[in-house]
């Protein structure tokens, strides 16, 4: 197990290397041999469990209460480091596809309005990939993913204001079905 730990910090770092030195904080979960795992977050104190993921339907990826239902990654501003928040949800999404071989997904990299036309497009893909190689890192076969950028074609919020750029910049996990 700690081998494969060790592997697999290093193939992130190598990885991490030849995009953008990411700090210490935002390198991915190593890959575990265990049940698949979901988030719960319990009401009344705040705190988060894990929970079993089955390798069964695909009931879980519209089930508000799955972590599977969450499909969105953040980003920071100008950034395509996947922060430490979101090493669960892309667990869980590199699990159910492991888990089906068959099924695909498209990523697609999305920014905020400032800055032009091809520097969001440029930066979109850059976060649609970090996502993919994530995956990818986690066990999830290359040939089940697409990564396209969308730039800022399609925002959810289109104010101007940082609450609203923030829902802007994004990767967003789509399934086989949903595209």
């Amino acid at each position: 197990m700690r081998h494969i730990a060790l592997m697999t910090s290093t193939a992130l770092f190598i990885a991490a290397c030849s995009v953008q030195p990411p700090a210490p904080e935002q390198s991915l979960a190593a890959v575990q041999n265990a049940e698949p795992a979901t988030m719960v977050e319990d009401p009344v104190t705040k705190s988060i469990s894990i929970e079993h993921i089955g390798t069964g339907g695909n009931d879980q990826l519209q089930d508000p209460k799955s972590t599977l239902f969450k499909r969105s990654v953040f980003f920071d501003y100008d950034q395509y480091i996947i922060g430490d928040e979101f090493k669960i949800l892309i667990d869980a999404h590199a699990r159910f596809l492991t888990a089906r071989q068959k099924m695909k997904m498209l990523i697609q990299g999305s920014t905020d309005d400032r800055g032009s036309r091809e520097y969001n497009l440029a930066l979109g893909q850059k976060r649609a990939e970090s996502i993919s190689k994530a995956l990818i890192l986690l066990g999830v076969r290359a040939e089940q993913l697409e990564s396209v950028s969308l730039g800022k074609e399609k925002p959810r919020c289109v104010h101007q204001a940082e609450s609203c750029w923030a829902q802007n910049r994004r990767g967003d996990m789509l399934y086989s079905g949903e595209f």
